[in-house]
C-alpha cells in the first residue's frame, strides 16, 4: 500500500475484507488513506486528538484521492458510536494508553467487533488488560523494522476472562515461526531473566521471582529448541 511503513503495512493485513473501519490516532492519515484506496474495506473512519495532526491527515487524504475517509477529533473513541465501526485500529501508542481507550469505549464488549492493536511499549500490560476483561488474542504475528521488534495483535471478545500470568502477558499468542517471533522471544527471555536475578534475593518478592524464572526458563526451552539461543 502505498507510502505504508511495513509495520503499517502488516497492521492493514489483518483488516478483514468489508470492514467499517476506524483509525484511532491516525496521524499522517496514511493507513485510513491506504485502506480507503484498497477498495476492499466498506468505509473508513480516523480519528486524533489533536487539531495539527488531524491537519495533517486531511491534507494526505486529499493528496491520495481518498476523500471518502471521515475525519473526526477526538480522544480515543469518544466520538465514535457504536454501529460505525466493526474493525478498531489503535496502532503506534503505548499499550497502557491503549487498554485505556478501549476501557473507555464499552461498545467494543461485543463478538462482532475486531481489534488490530499495535503497542509500541508496554505490550505486557496491554495483554494483562485483554486477558483479564474478556478479550482474546487470536494471532499475533511479528516484524523487525528500523532496529526494533513489534508485534500487531488481532483481538476479539468472548466474554472469558483468562489467566493473565506473567508467561502470557510476556508471550501473548507469538509463535516462534520467523526471525522476528525469534526475535522478540528472546528479548522477553532476557528481561524475565534479568527481573528473576533482581528479585531472587528479596524476600517480599518471592512469588514475582518464581513467575518470572519459570517464564524464562520456558522461553529458553522454546528458543533452545529452535537454535536461537
Amino acid at each position: 500500500m502505498y507510502g505504508l511503513s511495513e509495520r503499517l503495512r502488516l497492521v492493514a493485513s489483518l483488516v478483514p475484507d468489508g470492514a467499517a473501519v476506524c483509525d484511532v490516532g491516525t496521524d499522517h492519515g496514511y493507513l485510513a488513506a491506504a485502506l480507503y484506496k484498497s477498495g476492499r474495506v466498506k468505509s473508513v473512519i480516523a480519528t486524533d486528538i489533536k487539531e495539527k495532526p488531524l491537519a495533517h491527515a486531511k491534507e494526505s487524504i486529499k493528496r491520495l484521492d481518498a476523500d471518502g475517509v471521515r475525519l473526526i477529533l477526538c480522544d480515543g473513541l469518544e466520538g465514535i458510536v457504536e454501529g460505525e465501526a466493526d474493525t478498531v485500529i489503535i496502532a503506534g501508542m503505548g499499550g497502557e494508553v491503549i487498554a485505556g481507550i478501549i476501557d473507555r469505549a464499552s461498545w467494543l464488549k461485543k463478538s462482532n467487533i475486531t481489534l488490530i492493536l499495535q503497542p509500541m511499549t508496554s505490550a505486557w500490560e496491554l495483554r494483562k488488560y485483554l486477558y483479564q476483561n474478556g478479550f482474546s488474542i487470536v494471532t499475533e504475528p511479528t516484524l523487525f523494522e528500523k532496529g526494533k521488534v513489534y508485534s500487531v495483535m488481532l483481538v476479539g471478545f468472548d466474554g472469558v476472562k483468562k489467566a493473565a500470568d506473567t508467561f502470557s502477558c510476556c508471550v501473548g499468542k507469538i509463535s516462534a515461526e520467523t526471525d522476528s517471533d525469534l526475535l522478540y522471544l528472546k528479548k522477553q527471555f532476557k528481561r524475565c531473566n534479568q527481573c528473576a536475578i533482581r528479585m531472587e534475593n528479596i524476600p517480599d518478592k518471592q512469588s514475582e521471582y518464581i513467575e518470572y524464572r519459570d517464564t524464562a526458563l520456558k522461553l529458553k526451552t522454546i528458543l533452545e529448541a529452535k537454535n536461537a539461543i
